[in-house]
């Protein structure tokens, strides 16, 4: 992200009304690898490749505010690679991990990785360290800690169904082992900061936290949430839900969060009305049937219909409702970013 683009979302998020509102897009290795006409296990493999891909589409679409810019990232692999989970890399096809927790006794097992050494950790850190130069040269800065959320890296250790089942039937093991994932995600978040001085953001992914109801949110998802955040002052606090997130929206601003993306099932003026005006909204035309599937008319209709549901547009960034999927066209991109001009 340049510094302009910077101080543009930083200004959305501060509340001014900006004319044309930005266009902003998370993008990662669903989506730039084929863009860029390389293989998923070259993307991960090869740093010149990963830096080639990410350089040629911040120079290619200017004018959009690409998140978290230059990610550094294996796929759902990332961080559960540091708990010691058999992870599975297909040469074009998305990256998986198996789960490694047999069962809830298995839990109490569970010590907190060194994010300095273990899993793949230490090379996404070095590709940043090994490429920031590069990066900087083309007038980019990296600006976010990433990590997918408590949640999410959780349910990939014990299994998605177990995990929440166990919400039921084994609270306080879950507890046990969110406790022990956040722990890690503060010191992942804080290495991520002292490494890379530029950083003044943190950036988290957490689908599973959508599927939890409001009580269950209150107890599973908010505090674990609200202490990463609450682990770094930084200037943009961005979460990413693009499954049900009305739960969610409504708990933002306790939880600190100032950016949010969310699904495409909720309008932007649900949204607006459970989280309050303090936070800023990326979203959200569908990103699948509309981004990737539809031609450029559809992009700009969408993004017409998406903003005619509310009558105040500051704290808006234009995108979709969630990243970026495989198969957006740059005609499509370049719809989203000149939808508003």
């Amino acid at each position: 992200m340049t510094d302009p683009q910077w101080q543009t979302l930083l200004r959305v998020i501060r509340g001014e009304l900006l004319q044309p509102l930005p266009a902003g897009l998370i993008i990662d290795s669903p989506w730039l690898p084929g863009w860029a006409g390389v293989s998923i296990l070259d993307y991960f493999a090869d740093e010149q490749t990963w830096l080639a891909a990410n350089l040629k589409v911040v120079q290619r679409f200017p004018d959009v505010i690409f998140l978290p810019g230059f990610w550094s990232e294996f796929g759902m692999c990332t961080e559960p690679s540091a708990f010691g989970v058999r992870m599975v890399f297909p040469k074009n096809a998305f990256p998986n991990v198996q789960r490694s927790l047999d069962d809830y006794e298995a839990i109490g097992r569970v010590k907190t990785p060194d994010c300095r050494s273990d899993g793949l950790l230490p090379f996404v850190l070095q590709r940043t360290v090994r490429c920031r130069g590069a990066i900087e040269k083309a007038g980019h800065r990296i600006r976010f800690a990433v990590a997918r959320g408590p949640l999410n890296i959780a349910s990939y250790l014990l299994g998605h169904t177990e995990f929440l089942l166990g919400v039921k039937t084994n609270p306080d093991e879950i507890h046990s082992l969110l406790r022990v994932v956040t722990d890690f995600l503060v010191q992942w978040i804080a290495l991520q900061c002292e490494t890379v001085d530029s950083i003044d953001g943190i950036f988290l992914l957490d689908d599973l936290i959508g599927f939890l109801g409001a009580g269950d949110f209150e107890q599973f998802a908010l505090p674990y949430l609200k202490q990463i955040y609450d682990s770094r002052d930084v200037s943009v606090k961005f979460l990413h839900n693009d499954a049900a997130g009305l739960v969610t929206a409504r708990r933002l601003p306790a939880m600190g969060v100032n950016l949010f993306n969310f699904s495409f099932n909720h309008t932007l003026a649900e949204i607006r009305a459970a989280a309050g005006d303090s936070v800023t909204l990326l979203g959200n035309i569908p990103p699948r049937d509309v981004l990737a599937a539809g031609s450029p008319d559809d992009v700009r209709r969408g993004v017409a219909e998406m903003l005619a549901t509310v009558d105040d547009r500051r704290r808006i960034v234009v995108s979709c409702g969630g990243g970026a999927p495989p198969g957006v066209s740059s005609e499509n991109l370049d719809a989203l970013a000149t939808a508003q001009r």
